[in-house]
């Protein structure tokens, strides 16, 4: 996260704008002291394979044929597929 004095947004709100845009945040200062951030509304879609494999290291094993079974006894299969 980017560091903006108050001023400077002010003088170069397009330009920040800008940046937030293409997502990047910042916090914004009053006389050196954060007072507020800025930052993209919308969320990134793209989840780098690098991240996805790091945060997903540690879950637990599925077992298939248990997950299988378990979404099996969830589904009727009376009216599975039937429109």
């Amino acid at each position: 996260m980017k560091t903006i004095q108050q001023r400077d947004l002010r003088n170069y709100s397009g330009k920040v704008l800008a940046e937030v845009e293409a997502g990047e945040s910042f916090t914004i200062t009053r006389n050196g002291k954060p007072v507020a951030e800025l930052r993209p509304l919308t969320q990134r879609t793209f989840v780098p394979v690098a991240e996805l494999a790091r945060t997903s290291a540690n879950l637990p094993r599925i077992d298939y044929n248990e997950w299988r079974a378990d979404m099996d006894a969830m589904i009727d299969q009376e009216t599975h597929g039937r429109e």
